[in-house]
């Protein structure tokens, strides 16, 4: 029985700097992904999003990995978010469960389709407590505007708090492939099967539409508050226009009076 920890370690990695740190034979390689493998039946594979996944290592093969990377990472902090699932070989069966993977025999891309979706789940565990965060700050305003009538947010803030909502929305698109099948699943039907039956056991579509459906609604709420402040900020200054159109009618009212 082996096992596939999926660990989320930083917020992006190197990838470059990790071919060079990691002295190890390259399975795949390009600008998102690294996947190596480490001795016998060992395998790393790394994502530039901040994702480690390992097959087969013990606990210090692991943390020797991970002192490397910290290295390019600059970032000390624990692993918050990993995920862990049990790999069994079984020559001619292959089963997805809930805990547990039986692959047919042991195959590099079989395992790394295992090692691919651990990771994109353990990337969605975070993904939805950010987007979670954010949901609980736009409700705080949502409240405060109707027990008030009125914004406690300044326009200052408004716009940096859009700005890490598009942010994020990006990370996801550009880090997450759910909906994408990998190369290698085209041309290869067990592959092709393995792949959705590890998405459907980890509700990998689903957890992604949840979080798009959550970041929408906070999307929608900042909009509404931008209008909110832009009409704010309109009203304000037409109160100073007239202000100004006041003060220039007294001033030559005066000025009048005194001739």
């Amino acid at each position: 029985m082996f096992e596939v920890v999926a660990v989320h370690i930083a917020s992006s990695i190197n990838i470059r700097q990790c071919k060079s740190q990691l002295p190890l034979k390259i399975l795949f390689s390009d600008s998102d992904e690294l996947y190596l493998k480490n001795g016998e039946k060992k395998f790393v594979y790394i994502f530039q999003y901040g994702l480690v996944s390992f097959f087969n290592h013990s606990e210090d093969e692991k943390a020797k990995i991970l002192d490397a990377l910290s290295a390019i990472t600059k970032e000390k902090n624990s692993p918050q978010f990993t995920e862990t699932i049990k790999v069994e070989i079984i020559e001619g069966h292959q089963k997805v469960a809930f805990d547990k993977v039986i692959l047919p025999s042991f195959d590099a891309e079989f395992i790394r389709l295992v090692m691919l979706n651990t990771s994109q789940s353990v990337a969605l565990d975070q993904y939805s407590e950010i987007t979670q965060q954010l949901l609980e700050e736009t409700n705080e305003h949502t409240q405060y505007l109707e027990r008030k009538g009125k914004l406690n947010i300044s326009g200052m803030k408004l716009r940096k708090f859009i700005g890490k909502v598009l942010n994020i929305k990006n990370q996801i698109s550009e880090n997450l492939y759910i909906f994408d099948e990998p190369d290698s699943t085209w041309e290869n039907e067990q592959l092709n099967r393995l792949n959705m039956e590890l998405k459907q056991t980890f509700d990998l579509k689903i957890r992604y539409r949840n979080i798009h459906e959550q970041l929408g609604i906070v999307k929608e709420n900042l909009e509404l508050f931008k209008d909110i402040w832009d009409h704010r900020e309109s009203s304000r200054l037409e109160w100073v226009i007239i202000i100004l159109i006041l003060v220039e009618v007294l001033d030559l009212f005066v000025f009048r009076l005194w001739r």
